[in-house]
């Protein structure tokens, strides 16, 4: 079935996934996760509410209860199944996809991703192969309101900032929902009503297009920094002062002041295999281990728990938090930064110098390929560059990433789009763009 995922189900709604497919993955939901009552929010796309039916059918047709909790964001939903020990729960969204699509976030009990190597597999076979049998009394659908207390949790992380001026761009997704009970009338706003339709423009800030608002905002309210979530809200990303796109593996490196440095802590930090070798660097500072993982809250969360990690980032703009369940949050992230930025500009430091501090190299950013034989495509690029060159190092957990010297590239399969991505970093401008170059030629070789 097309819409099950490596982390998630998601796809093109009344195509890859329908009212029919969705009460099924609901029935079999709880033999999957062991349930008898599980938790779920939804977003505002137009298609949540059908969904959330279906579900929630399939769900107490099973047997099981389901606690609704309404329109919220994918965190809220992270939260509060480890804060009420629930033995499961849904997100309904399809995060950053465009506003025609849709589907399920689903964690297991003590916020376990349900990734395809964890449950989806089964799942995706038993709606494909069983029948329903209707054998147990149903379940009942009740409501539940744990925003109050996610509120009071976020509220904690909240300060008066003196000394900064920021704008917000919620790109009409969820974190409108909770950002201005947060922090008020002290961030400029945009796209700050949700709405399915994403009238401001697609819910995904990695899109260049997408950050035209928020860098003009920046700019025209001569803003400290800017700040711009996802349609879900469990991502966030940055702009200087400048206007400039912050590469969000570079924050990582950043929050290592604000628990290694402000709240005196210890504790390993976890990025994924396309961070940049600055993140580390810096990090030496404060005497941490940084430990490198595969791309995906499937593999980031449980890997962060399995380390017992403090915090940890990946280059999509997902933090995950040990004090938020090892798991991922746009809006605490924000909130910590934030702070951070406040303090920093205290002491004359914007966000353009900080990351300059950070990090020396030349970073190509995530290129995108559609490539018929992705795997032919990757063996060409990783056979001809170790040809030329022994590697210092090689990771194969996800693509490969090999490290050189000067350099260092990454070529992998995305696990949730139809791409092959590759990713560089050097310390010289002319070397990156060689190894663009060379890559793209061996790459375009198999479209």
């Amino acid at each position: 079935m097309k819409a099950f995922k490596a982390y998630d189900i998601r796809g093109l709604w009344e195509v890859d996934l329908d009212v029919e497919i969705i009460y099924r993955i609901g029935f079999y939901l709880p033999e999957i996760l062991g349930a008898q009552k599980i938790l779920v929010g939804r977003d505002i796309r137009q298609s949540s509410d059908s969904i959330f039916e279906a579900l929630s059918s399939g769900i107490t047709d099973a047997g099981a209860d389901v606690d609704d909790a309404g329109l919220t964001t994918t965190p809220l939903i992270y939260w509060a199944t480890g804060k009420y020990n629930y033995d499961g729960s849904v997100m309904i969204t399809a995060s950053h996809n465009p506003k025609n699509h849709n589907g399920l976030k689903i964690s297991a009990a003590g916020v376990l991703p349900v990734g395809y190597e964890t449950g989806l597999q089964k799942l995706e076979y038993l709606c494909e192969h069983e029948p329903i049998k209707l054998t147990k009394p149903k379940g009942k659908i009740n409501s539940c309101h744990p925003q109050t207390d996610y509120l009071s949790f976020l509220n904690k992380y909240v300060k008066t900032y003196d000394n900064i001026r920021f704008g917000v761009d919620c790109s009409n997704g969820m974190a409108s929902l909770y950002i201005k009970q947060l922090i008020g009338n002290q961030a400029y706003y945009i796209n700050d009503i949700a709405d399915g339709s994403f009238p401001g423009h697609e819910p995904n800030p990695l899109e260049p297009e997408n950050q035209e608002q928020i860098k003009q905002l920046v700019i025209n309210r001569q803003c400290d920094f800017g700040l711009i979530f996802d349609g879900d809200a469990d991502r966030v990303m940055f702009i200087d002062e400048n206007g400039r796109f912050v590469s969000p593996d570079l924050i990582i490196a950043l929050m290592g002041h604000y628990f290694f440095e402000y709240q005196g802590r210890e504790g390993r930090v976890l990025q994924d295999i396309r961070s940049s070798n600055a993140v580390g660097e810096y990090l030496a500072q404060f005497g941490t281990q940084v430990e490198t993982w595969r791309v995906g809250r499937a593999y980031g969360a449980s890997k962060l728990r399995e380390i017992d990690g403090l915090f940890g980032g990946e280059l999509a703009g997902h933090y995950y938090f040990k004090d938020f369940f090892y798991s991922d949050s746009g809006l605490l992230a924000a909130l910590i930064v934030i702070d951070l930025l406040n303090t920093f500009k205290s002491s004359g430091f914007n966000l353009s110098q900080l990351i300059a501090n950070i990090s020396p190299y030349f970073n190509s950013g995530e290129i995108n390929y559609h490539v018929t034989d992705k795997k032919a495509a990757i063996d060409a690029v990783v056979n001809y560059f170790k040809g030329i060159e022994k590697p210092k190092r090689i990771l194969d957990f996800d693509g490969y990433r090999l490290d050189y010297e000067d350099y260092w590239f990454n070529v992998r399969s995305s696990n949730t789009e139809p791409y092959l991505r590759f990713i560089a970093e050097a310390k010289n401008k002319e070397k990156l763009k060689d190894i663009v170059q060379t890559a793209s030629s061996l790459i375009q070789a198999f479209q």
